[in-house]
């Protein structure tokens, strides 16, 4: 066997019997430039990069949407326990807006409660609007119930 890696040997491409010009054009092209170019490896990274850079920006969408949608689901049990106490209470609300604060899993939020009247007066309607304490402007749990008239109280 000859080595084929040293230069000015007479006899690259001889291997086991087989000449050179015997030999095809691609086993040449092989011997000659094995690897890969600097621009080929560059183009190669910066595929890579930019998919990673992808994955990692749906990664950090995805903890931010986790963390809203436990704000939310929050909220949610703040609007709950408010009109649960209503009616544990027995409650009879008076017409109008109702303002108050509500701590839930470590987090504060601010509620709005517009009590309106309907048309069978034993009955009123309860909107519960909560929101996060530094941003009122979007309400993070919406929720709607009735209170009833207890037995025996007057309008």
């Amino acid at each position: 066997m000859v080595d084929i890696t040293k230069p000015g040997n007479r006899e690259i491409g001889r291997s086991e019997g087989k000449s050179l010009s015997r030999a095809p054009a691609l086993t040449l092209f092989r011997l000659r430039f094995a690897g890969f170019t600097l621009i080929e490896v560059l183009v190669a990274l910066a595929i890579v990069s930019i998919a990673l850079l992808a994955a990692l920006r749906a990664a950090g969408q995805g903890t931010s949407g986790a963390s809203d949608l436990r704000s939310r689901l929050l909220a949610g049990w703040v609007a709950e326990n408010l009109l649960a106490e209503h009616r544990a209470r027995a409650d009879w609300l008076p017409l109008g807006i109702q303002r108050g604060t509500g701590r839930q899993g470590g987090l504060d939020f601010t509620w709005r409660e517009e009590v309106t009247a309907l048309p069978n007066p034993a009955f009123r309607r309860v909107d519960v609007f909560v929101y996060a304490v530094p941003d009122e402007s979007r309400a993070l749990a919406r929720l709607s119930g009735f209170v009833v008239q207890p037995q025996g109280s007057t309008r």
